[in-house]
């Protein structure tokens, strides 16, 4: 149970405190409203007795009074209801007195650890710490009972089992028991709340005073007030007195009760200090002193009183400050406050606070309004006044309705209070009232507790006399008393006035107003014996009731605390008599008794016993104190606590009360979050979404909502639906009020790390026989080991084209980027060249989800970058104002922005989506996020329910998501790895430069197997697609030995025919040794036009500056080095296959420049890879030897050299076909040997068998002998290459 302001004592002693009831004339209550008050709101604030008093007891011994209060109403005459309910107004007031008093706002909060919960608790409370229990217990008592703390809320640190906790307050609760216990109706089994004394008050006017004045004493005590103002000041007296008598015996009035028939009457004459001027202030002052001790000779001296008030003359605001003491007991008496109902329409009765109930149509709360709200009637109050309808302009001050105005919940009285009094006015009614009670009412009491014990001794030894000589005749012992269940009920007994057992209960409840609890406990007792002797139930409850509570308030706890006495009472009350509200009242001072012992179980226990379905209200109350029993005790049961919390909250919105119930399920949420109660958690985030939107707290509405849907919920789909278009509701609602830019959504889920950001036009798909380069693409793997193979080729290119140099500031080009790539630095982009972002999408619900319009948001600042290297790009100064697409306009003139119509998403579906952009400026470009139309797609459930049915559009919503990409973990400095540092991702964030070159390659006839050492022709083509010139086009490769150009003057795949015979094997593989039939070399050999092509070189020339080891990138020999834009160049690509058997990837990577100088990008790459099946041919083994037969072109030809003898050798091939009929091979026929030597050829072939054309079938061998004779230098040519 929360802790409370007070102690149990405390709260005890001021919820039975002594009744006193105010009669006012008309006058008199003129000089109070002055200050804005009536009469006994004006007492209110000093009904506490500083001072301590003192009477005795039947046998004359001296009982302290401590802290004493009593409590001054207006009598009020209008007829109750029944005591075991509350009146319709009554419950509404209630509702409106815990509606009133919420928790603080953005206050510092408690935080209560219990085990491996720390629950959080916004308090005003002040904290104070004890190491045990009971020094815990003493420092509340101490600190509540100080004066110095009257007011504060108090918290304390308990010490639990599992760490310490903080003690949290529910002020709305104890505001509740206090103006509940306030407002119960009087009953006739006790008299607790019957009224002991009366005071009458009139005024004196300035008028001649009449000298005749009657003196007879009055035979009754009287406490009356009237107005030193007055014409007769005793006329009023005795008509006012008169009405009291009038209203107490004549029978008229059921309400309001009087304790004894001899009511005491306090005569008080009130002097209005500010009235007449200065000259006739004396005289006035002199006639309210002599009318004062006139009634002092006539009343006595302790049965009147002057009281002076009004002695402020300055307005209000001058230098000295008044305090107001009354707001705080106008607002926390607002039932008792109340003079008079009246009947209000039907739309005034069930007007609620709006803050609390401003949906009324819930249907979770509907029922229950009916209940706990006020009806079409509403009933009067017990302590209204029966006024004439000329007082109704007193309403107004008391918040009451009037005919004319709507029904109102009155906080405090309009304007300030107290205007006209002055501190020492203040002293003066203290003074009042000590004088009031100490000399007229503990006297009083005192009397009457002597006179009804004397009358009990007397009956008590009658009776007892009788009750010996009946047992000593017949016998019999003492009979046992029945149980509970064993009597009948008999609530309807009623006992005349003047039984015994009501005296003795009346004894009883005058000894426990004045603290005499010992006394009280035996009057109690001896009642409750006599009641249950009697089967007078509701008696005998009342009875067992207050002896379990002067039991405990007893000094020094001579007998432990009957809790059983109050269980029965409960049950009595509950079951046996249908009272709830003296079972409400019995449970909520025995709930405090026991968790002032520790026994919070036992109070849980009790708590939740007293909620059911006839008050909403009550059982939220309750159930939230018996959760904070739980919380509270040594082992916290926080689970249980949780549990219960939800339960009250379910009960406080079913009560109307929207603000308390949220409240309870953010205080539960805290236990179950993160704990694995998924669907609990998924309930609890649902119901806090739709009190907060009722609450007009759309933030907090949609951040529960957001928990539901981003979390991996358990739900069904069809729960998951619901869930989706409550919260695009919601979401809509929110938006249309909102004129701030697009707010967050939380589906579809986005990975921001998984994004991939391209720069460039997407690749061109083949065109016919053309293969594209396959360069770089999203659809793509990235490979680590890949890309720095790549790099490597970019460096050897930027190397050739620098002279063997590679530039410091060069970096490799990224034109993908990734989570694994090197993005500290802002990439460069092109203008007029697209930017592509993959975004990933995963969609965490069972339902499918629909969006539409999606694009991406960005922030565009134009910036000049002329004069700045590439490293200086992102130090370059912005030449205009940022411009942003978050809003409606369109931006297609700086970027286009492409926006995808519709993306649909399947259940638990991960998908990307490619969004487009192309910029127009050159500047800083930020992608900040997607923009998107979110939907629910109808699930067939709901499709299938709503045939028949006008289709509804289904909820969409216009959002956006952030792309927050975090940089990789830094790990280089101490701090790095001290901290969880990371580093910058720049990939969202492109610098787009002017315009460069760009090229595209197109590859024909190019193949994919090769046999071992074959060579093959086939063809490039180089196209300029921009509008900027290219040159230094150059290529670098993994197998620089793999391919060559040959020359581009005419050159085309159809431009070379074979001009020798083809085997059918050759023609399947395009071999190109049918171009190579004659001796290379031959200078005339264009002059014959039939003829065979001309040679062509095959291996490129060293590339100057290689360096041995070391890949070299070649030049690509383009006519006049410069391709102009739109312009392209094909050339031809000879191609020889891998010695090594098995499939080579061969890496391609053309390198090319602007031909515009100053550019800010220094190169741009261009990547192809291919795998080529390379499958076994032949094996060859070649020896020579001398040959003794000279060569023929020698015989009878010159002989001058005399060494032309030894030129002569023989050359012996041994081949073998090792190929397996791999790629379709089946034979091969060898039509062409070719000497690559510079001083060797071959002249003759020693065939036997003389076949022109040797075949050679799979595992087939032959062996070839030529003669070679040695070659003649050719004039002008050093270098002679001869192919095989």
């Amino acid at each position: 149970m929360a802790q409370c302001v007070q102690s149990v004592q405390e709260f005890i002693q001021d919820s039975f405190v002594p009744m006193v009831a105010v009669l006012c004339s008309e006058d008199a209550e003129k000089v109070t409203r002055k200050n804005n008050l009536n009469f006994a709101e004006l007492l209110r604030p000093f009904c506490r007795l500083t001072s301590e008093g003192h009477i005795r007891d039947p046998n004359n011994q001296v009982q302290p009074v401590k802290n004493l209060r009593i409590s001054v109403n207006n009598v009020c005459t209008r007829p109750t209801p029944a005591t075991g309910t509350l009146s319709p107004a009554q419950r509404r007031l209630l509702g409106e007195v815990v509606s009133s008093c919420q928790p603080p706002e953005g206050g510092a909060a408690n935080v209560i650890t219990a085990g491996d919960y720390d629950l959080s608790f916004h308090d005003r409370s002040l904290k104070a710490s004890a190491p045990w229990y009971s020094t815990w217990r003493q420092t509340l008592s101490e600190v509540s009972s100080s004066k110095h703390y009257a007011g504060t809320l108090v918290s304390c640190t308990l010490p639990f089992s599992h760490g310490a906790v903080a003690a949290a307050t529910t002020p709305w609760f104890e505001a509740y028991r206090e103006s509940f216990l306030q407002s119960m109706p009087a009953s006739d089994h006790e008299f607790l709340n019957h009224y002991l004394a009366c005071i009458l008050m009139v005024t004196m006017i300035s008028r001649p005073y009449p000298n005749v004045m009657a003196r007879n004493r009055s035979s009754s005590q009287s406490l009356l007030v009237v107005s030193s103002s007055e014409a007769v000041p005793v006329e009023q007296f005795l008509k006012l007195s008169q009405e009291q008598h009038r209203i107490q015996h004549s029978g008229d009035y059921t309400t309001p009760r009087w304790f004894i028939p001899n009511t005491l009457k306090y005569y008080v004459l009130l002097h209005d200090s500010s009235q007449g001027d200065e000259q006739r202030y004396t005289s006035y002052g002199d006639r309210a002193d002599a009318v004062y001790e006139d009634m002092k000779q006539r009343y006595g001296s302790q049965g009147c009183y002057l009281l002076k008030i009004n002695s402020r003359t300055a307005p209000t605001g001058t230098n000295e400050q008044i305090p107001d003491p009354w707001s705080q007991y106008l607002h926390k008496n607002s039932i008792l406050n109340q003079e008079s109902y009246e009947e209000p329409t039907q739309a005034e009765a069930n007007i609620v606070l709006a803050e609390n109930n401003v949906n009324s149509n819930e249907s979770n709360s509907q029922d229950s309004s009916e209940k706990d709200e006020v009806p079409d009637s509403m009933q009067s109050h017990p302590l209204q006044l029966d006024c004439p309808p000329s007082e109704a302009s007193g309403l107004e001050t008391l918040g009451v309705v009037t005919s004319g105005g709507p029904t109102v919940a009155r906080v405090a009285a309009a304007g300030t209070h107290g205007d006209c009094l002055t501190l020492n006015d203040h002293d003066h009614i203290r003074q009042f009232l000590q004088e009031f009670t100490f000399r007229g009412l503990l006297p009083h009491i005192e009397k009457n507790i002597r006179q009804l014990n004397d009358q009990l001794v007397s009956r008590k030894g009658l009776s007892r006399s009788l009750f010996s000589a009946t047992k000593k005749w017949f016998g019999g012992g003492k009979a046992p008393e029945k149980s509970i269940s064993e009597l009948k009920s008999t609530s309807g007994l009623l006992y005349p006035p003047e039984a015994p057992e009501l005296q003795i209960r009346k004894m009883a409840d005058l000894c426990f107003l004045v603290q005499h609890y010992e006394l009280a406990y035996s009057c109690y007792h001896t009642a409750k014996k006599d009641f249950l002797s009697d089967q007078a139930m509701l008696y005998a409850a009342g009875a067992l009731e207050m002896a379990a509570v002067s039991a405990f308030l007893q000094a020094g706890a001579p007998r432990p605390y009957p809790a059983h006495y109050m269980d029965t009472a409960i049950q009595t009350y509950r079951d046996g008599c249908k009272n709830m509200v003296l079972a409400e009242r019995c449970a909520l001072l025995s709930a405090e008794v026991l968790k002032s012992q520790g026994k919070y179980s036992d109070a849980a226990t009790l708590l939740i016993k007293m909620t059911s379905e006839d008050s909403d209200l009550r059982s939220a109350l309750l159930l939230e104190q018996a959760a904070h029993c739980f919380i509270n005790m040594r082992n916290p049961m926080v689970r249980k606590f949780a549990f219960h919390m939800i339960l009250a909250g379910h009960r406080f919105s079913k009560a109307g009360q929207k603000r308390h119930a949220l409240r309870c399920y953010c205080q539960a949420m805290q236990v179950y979050r993160g704990r694995g109660w998924s669907l609990a958690e998924d309930h609890i985030n649902f119901t806090i979404g739709r009190q907060s939107f009722t609450l007009r707290q759309p933030d907090d509405a949609v951040e529960a909502f957001r928990h539901i849907l981003t979390n991996d919920s358990q739900q069904t789909a069809t729960q998951q639906g619901a869930f989706l278009r409550e919260y695009l509701y919601v979401y809509k609602s929110v938006t249309a009020e909102s004129e701030v830019g697009l707010p967050q959504l939380p589906l579809p889920c986005i990975h921001s790390a998984a994004t991939r950001v391209y720069f460039g036009h997407e690749r061109r798909l083949a065109e016919g026989e053309k293969q594209a380069a396959t360069h770089v693409s999203l659809d793509q793997e990235y490979d680590q080991a890949q890309a720095a193979v790549w790099g490597q080729l970019e460096e050897q290119a930027v190397a050739s084209a620098h002279r063997g140099a590679v530039p410091a500031a060069f970096q490799p080009t990224q034109c993908c980027l990734n989570s694994q790539t090197d993005n500290l630095r802002p990439p460069l982009a092109v203008v007029e060249e697209p930017i592509i972002v993959e975004v990933t999408f995963q969609n965490p619900l069972k339902v499918s989800l629909l969006l539409s319009e999606l694009s991406l948001l960005w922030s565009f600042t134009p910036k000049d970058f002329s004069g700045l290297q590439q490293g200086d790009l992102a130090t370059a100064e912005a030449t205009g104002e940022p411009i942003t697409n978050d809003k409606s306009e369109n931006k297609d003139d700086v970027i286009t922005t492409e926006i995808i119509p519709e993306f649909n998403f399947g259940p638990k579906e991960t998908k990307m989506a490619r969004l487009k952009l192309l910029p127009h400026m050159i500047g800083q470009l930020n992608i900040l996020g997607v923009a998107y139309n979110l939907a629910a797609v109808p699930s067939e459930e709901v499709a299938h329910c709503a045939e028949g049915q006008q289709s509804t559009k289904p909820q969409v919503v216009r959002g956006q998501q952030d792309l927050e990409i975090r940089g990789p973990r830094l790990n280089h400095t101490k701090e790095d790895k001290t901290s969880v540092c990371h580093g910058h991702d720049q990939r969202l964030h492109p610098i787009i430069t002017p315009p460069m070159p760009l090229m595209e390659v197109f590859f024909l006839q190019f193949p994919t197997a090769l046999l071992c050492g074959e060579i093959t022709k086939a063809y490039v083509e180089f196209c300029n697609v921009s509008g900027v010139a290219l040159r230094g086009l150059r290529v670098a490769s993994t197998h620089p030995h793999f391919f060559t150009f040959g020359s581009g003057s005419g050159s085309s795949p159809s431009a070379t025919e074979p001009s020798s015979p083809l085997s059918p094997a050759s023609a399947e593989v395009c071999s190109a040794y049918q171009t190579l039939a004659t001796p290379p070399g031959d200078p005339h050999h264009h002059l014959h036009p039939g003829s065979p092509p001309p040679p062509v070189c095959l291996v490129a020339s060293p590339v100057e500056g290689s360096v041995q080891g070391k890949g070299v990138a070649m030049e690509i020999p383009v006519e006049g080095g410069v391709l102009r834009p739109g312009q392209s160049a094909q050339l031809p690509l000879w191609l020889r296959g891998p010695d090594q058997e098995g499939v080579h990837e061969i890496n391609f990577l053309f390198y090319y420049e602007s031909a515009e100088k100053g550019g800010r990008i220094s190169h741009r790459v261009l990547r192809h890879n291919v795998f080529i099946c390379a499958s076994r041919s032949l094996s060859v083994c070649a020896t020579a030897c001398q040959s003794s037969v000279p060569p023929e072109d020698h015989h009878g030809g010159d002989t001058e050299d005399g060494d032309h003898l030894n030129d002569g050798m023989l050359v012996f091939v041994d081949v073998e076909n090792v190929n397996m009929s791999e790629a379709g091979v089946r034979e091969f026929h060898i039509i062409q040997v070719s000497s690559c030597s510079r001083q060797w050829r071959l002249q003759k072939c020693i065939n036997p068998a003389k076949d022109k054309d040797c075949k050679l079938t799979s595992r087939e061998q032959a062996k070839l002998c030529f003669r070679a004779a040695r070659c003649k230098p050719l004039k002008g040519n050093h270098r002679s290459i001869l192919h095989v």
